[in-house]
């Protein structure tokens, strides 16, 4: 029987998930926040209105010894969040958690690298994934959410929609990797995803309403690092980390590069500027220059 605390906090949590989707935010963004006041409200047997400096010292503390600063923060986030939209309380009464600030360069793979990934991927699926992820600089997310109108094969463009901070943009497509999706759409067919879900087989992606399993594709490519030997920690979004590492090597501008990942500051694009200095050329000229050297095959990959 539900007690009168779960019972509001099942109602505060609603509001909260509300207030959540009014804000417009990431879907990534509103499961952390909700999974932040899930975890708190359990902890705390659902009675978390009024937690005291203690309590919330407590509980971050412990969170710490078995989870990351980021998750950490994260949690943070997420109180502050249904403090000042739910319980419209100042946040400044528990302002007390102060995590570390850190800037750490991402590990990225080089060309060399890249091609074996490729190559080593089994699944056909997550082969042509890993590599559009990489060849147009993409975020997991903004992928997997590719449709078939998004590809501009005239203006050679892929048109980025709704990406971190709400935005739109739109990406060079390099020849290779539009013959590549060809190619690839002739083996599901699916008439609006470009990475359709393989729930029923490949057989039947071409019916699928939901994109490939994010869990898969980062699972996956951990693994096939580790077979190609690569020691570093090799993510989905290494890719993109990698692509703006090559294009600055390849002497694409900065700043284009920064137009072309869709980052707000041009430092947040810097940051891969201690690899090369050399810039000022022509983007999609050099782009398709870099990609050209790939080759996308299959035979019996499932």
């Amino acid at each position: 029987m539900e007690t009168l605390s779960q019972s509001n906090f099942n109602k505060n949590y609603q509001t909260h998930l509300k207030h959540l989707r009014m804000k417009g935010l990431q879907p990534k963004t509103i499961e952390a926040y909700s999974r932040a006041i899930r975890r708190i409200g359990n902890y705390f047997d659902h009675q978390i209105n009024d937690l005291s400096d203690y309590q919330l010292l407590d509980y971050f503390s412990n969170l710490l010894d078995t989870h990351s600063w980021s998750t950490v923060k994260l949690d943070l986030y997420g109180l502050k969040f249904f403090y000042t939209h739910v319980l419209h309380k100042r946040w400044e009464e528990v302002n007390l958690i102060k995590p570390p600030k850190a800037q750490r360069l991402p590990d990225i793979v080089t060309i060399n690298e890249a091609h074996h990934l490729f190559q080593v991927t089994k699944r056909l699926s997550y082969r042509v994934l890993y590599f559009v992820l990489y060849s147009l600089g993409l975020r997991l997310g903004e992928g997997l959410r590719l449709e078939v109108g998004d590809v501009d094969a005239q203006r050679m463009r892929v048109h980025i929609r709704d990406s971190k901070g709400n935005k739109d943009r739109l990406v060079p497509l390099p020849k290779t990797t539009l013959d590549l999706l060809r190619r690839f759409w002739h083996v599901h067919r699916n008439p609006v995803l470009l990475f359709p879900n393989r729930h029923g087989g490949l057989k039947s992606a071409h019916l699928a309403k939901t994109p490939l399993d994010r869990g898969g594709v980062q699972s996956t490519l951990r693994k096939v690092a580790q077979e190609c030997g690569i020691r570093k920690k090799i993510t989905p979004h290494s890719l993109r980390h990698s692509y703006a590492t090559h294009l600055i090597e390849a002497g694409v501008d900065l700043l284009e590069v920064q137009k072309i990942l869709g980052h707000h500051s041009i430092l947040t694009t810097a940051k891969y500027t201690h690899l090369t200095s050399n810039t000022n050329s022509n983007a999609f000229q050099l782009i398709n220059e870099l990609m050209n050297g790939f080759s996308i095959e299959w035979g019996n990959v499932k």
